[in-house]
């Protein structure tokens, strides 16, 4: 069963997030990727976060450009933790969806990485620090990841 759901709001997203995809696999965490956007599909951005919980998700990543409102929303929709990778997919390389997942109104938090591929890994990354609270196994795969980044 999936741990992580990723929300994506355009296919041609998933290059830009595939190092979050490429972490949450080594370190053995389950992830289901889905593609809703929340201007174009808003109900069915609404339904996935109002059923997020109970198809096991714990930690939700959702990943946008410009306005960057899906991050937003899917908190809007779910108690889960919402993690948020903002885009470099504007004029303003990614500077707009930073500031739109960052100030995010009091009641609707939404943790934001930075833009872009490294944020992306930092996602999966933070998201196994908080799955880690729960599971043994994925404290322990984050302990060696973090192990082998110190040695170099």
């Amino acid at each position: 069963m999936a741990l992580v759901g990723v929300v994506i709001g355009s296919k041609s997203d998933a290059n830009m997030i595939q190092p979050a995809l490429d972490m949450l696999q080594q370190l053995g965490i389950a992830y289901e990727l889905s593609v809703i956007s929340g201007h174009r599909n808003p109900e069915t951005l609404r339904e996935y976060g109002l059923k997020a919980e109970g198809r096991g998700f714990e930690v939700i990543i959702a990943a946008a450009g410009g306005a960057a409102h899906l991050p937003g929303i899917m908190a809007s929709w779910t108690t889960l933790p919402v993690i948020g990778i903002p885009l470099p997919s504007s004029e303003l390389d990614g500077i707009d969806a930073l500031l739109s997942i960052a100030q995010m109104p009091a009641g609707v938090p939404v943790a934001c990485v930075g833009i872009g591929t490294s944020g992306a890994k930092n996602a999966a990354l933070l998201a196994a620090q908080i799955l880690g609270t729960k599971h043994g196994e994925i404290a322990e795969a984050y302990r060696k990841y973090k192990t082998k980044l110190a040695e170099g």
